[in-house]
């Protein structure tokens, strides 16, 4: 089955068009249903298509002036969506002319462009930044939100729960992905406000959902694997990427320097060699690289500025699974179980007309 066209912002990323043409066509080499709309500048992106005569014959270019640096502010990129090659390649998924798009530029910028072009689903109040983390149980776990929104309230929670429950149902294949709140504790008084009651409506709402609430998880935990779904708000959230990405590489620059400290280490390696190729793989970003707006009217994927080719092209793969598996679909469908006096009106105030009706 050929998929809808996915739009790739070749511009985007840090290692520029040669990196982006390369991930596209490793994805293409892997999956021959892909086709592709290639936006930026034309000239580069043919001469990078000249190595790749599989991807040239399923793609189309759309020529870009202008691209979106790293620096730029989201409101100034917004005003040059029109000439940008991550504007024009969100307003392809607008226009109905790709499925989904793909950019690893500038993630402030992407997210205001793909949430002025696309708008969130209705029953959503903001989109939520989502990707895959590995962990030492079967299955990658889902982590919302990583850095859209640093200010979040218990709606807010409740509705990346029920999003980030979709999305993990689509890549681990479970029928009810175990869903947790990061808390600085797991006891049910610990924490804020907020957190405190989107506990209590995902409780509530539980048996309505294709979910498992199990309440709250800590920092220290998200990687044992009895988890599927961590949700926070964004400022959390993205302070906990970061450190668990700070803590892979420290481990990985420690094994390097310790195998290469003297002889004995050396040969240690070597025999040791197939373990830490396996560690390596595990803790390789490129592995988990993609991470989803979700909560859109269309599908907008962020891949690593500094990915590589591999990178890329598992980008690409989570990109299309997502478009085949019918993601918003499916959490619209989740939306309307669970109905819209759940999601859009707080605990404490349901309670409190609850109270005044019984009075």
């Amino acid at each position: 089955m050929t998929l809808p066209r996915i739009a790739v912002d070749a511009m985007g990323g840090d290692e520029g068009v040669q990196v982006m043409i390369d991930g596209a066509a490793l994805a293409r080499r892997r999956h021959d249903r892909f086709n592709f709309l290639l936006v930026g500048d034309q000239p580069r992106i043919e001469a990078a298509l000249v190595a790749h005569p599989n991807l040239r014959a399923a793609s189309e270019i759309l020529h870009a002036e202008d691209v979106v640096s790293g620096e730029e502010k989201p409101t100034q990129a917004l005003r040059r969506a029109k000439t940008t090659s991550m504007g024009l390649a969100i307003e392809a998924v607008k226009r109905g002319d790709a499925g989904a798009a793909v950019s690893a530029g500038n993630t402030g910028a992407l997210m205001a462009m793909a949430k002025m072009a696309l708008r969130t689903m209705p029953g959503i109040d903001r989109p939520a930044l989502a990707a895959l983390l590995p962990t030492l149980g079967d299955n990658d776990l889902v982590m919302l939100d990583l850095g859209a929104n640093t200010d979040c309230d218990a709606r807010n929670l409740v509705q990346f729960a029920i999003m980030g429950a979709a999305y993990s149902r689509i890549v681990t294949g479970l029928e009810s992905p175990r869903v947790r709140l990061l808390n600085i504790g797991t006891e049910e008084m610990k924490g804020t406000g907020a957190l405190r009651e989107a506990a209590a409506e995902l409780k509530a709402a539980d048996k309505s959902l294709a979910l498992s609430f199990d309440g709250f998880t800590e920092a220290d935990k998200i990687s044992r694997g009895d988890v599927d779904v961590v949700v926070t708000d964004g400022f959390s959230g993205n302070i906990a990427l970061k450190a668990v990405e700070g803590a892979a590489r420290f481990v990985a620059d420690l094994l390097k320097r310790s195998f290469a400290s003297s002889l004995r280490s050396k040969v240690g390696f070597l025999i040791s060699r197939p373990a830490t190729e396996l560690l390596k793989h595990h803790l390789d970003p490129n592995n988990h690289n993609g991470a989803v707006f979700l909560g859109l009217n269309g599908v907008v994927v962020k891949s690593h500025g500094s990915a590589n080719a591999a990178g890329v092209a598992n980008a690409v793969a989570v990109t299309a699974r997502l478009l085949e598996e019918n993601l918003t679909e499916r959490i619209t469908a989740d939306l309307a179980k669970v109905g819209a006096e759940v999601i859009r009106k707080p605990a404490r105030a349901r309670a409190a007309a609850a109270a005044e009706a019984g009075q």
